[in-house]
């Protein structure tokens, strides 16, 4: 049995309604507009995505589109590790908020974990930039 792990999650106001935040977020063909650890973009491979960037080549599997703000995904890395990644769009005021679950995985440092936190956010933050243009 795996043991609970550390996380923190980093969430961002927009101002724009939640369904068109999540519309235009849940779509692979946009998260490298906003996701940096995409690389270049994400390309169809029968129920996944194939993403080339600094992580090296990684498969992506994401829940499919519902009508909860639910863009969870699953990375599985080039060592094999499969990382399951919470992701939420949900409403706040005429606006929403985003919000990643950030998990502190097994051997990850301090310093690591905060500087993927920071990563996470400026994704965030891009994504904000795009969407209240």
């Amino acid at each position: 049995m795996a043991p609970v792990m550390d996380a923190t999650i980093v969430h961002i106001g927009i101002e724009r309604n939640w369904r068109d935040v999540y519309a235009f977020a849940a779509r692979p063909e946009n998260m490298p507009l906003w996701a940096s650890g995409l690389g270049s973009g994400l390309e169809p491979d029968g129920d996944d995505w194939v993403a080339h960037g600094p992580l090296g080549s990684v498969r992506v599997r994401f829940t499919p589109p519902n009508d909860l703000g639910v863009m969870d995904h699953s990375v599985t890395m080039v060592t094999g590790l499969v990382v399951h990644n919470a992701l939420r769009v949900v409403p706040n005021g005429d606006g929403a908020e985003v919000m990643f679950t950030l998990l502190k995985l097994p051997g990850v440092s301090e310093d690591q974990f905060d500087t993927d936190r920071d990563w996470v956010q400026k994704d965030l933050a891009t994504l904000k930039q795009l969407l209240e243009a």
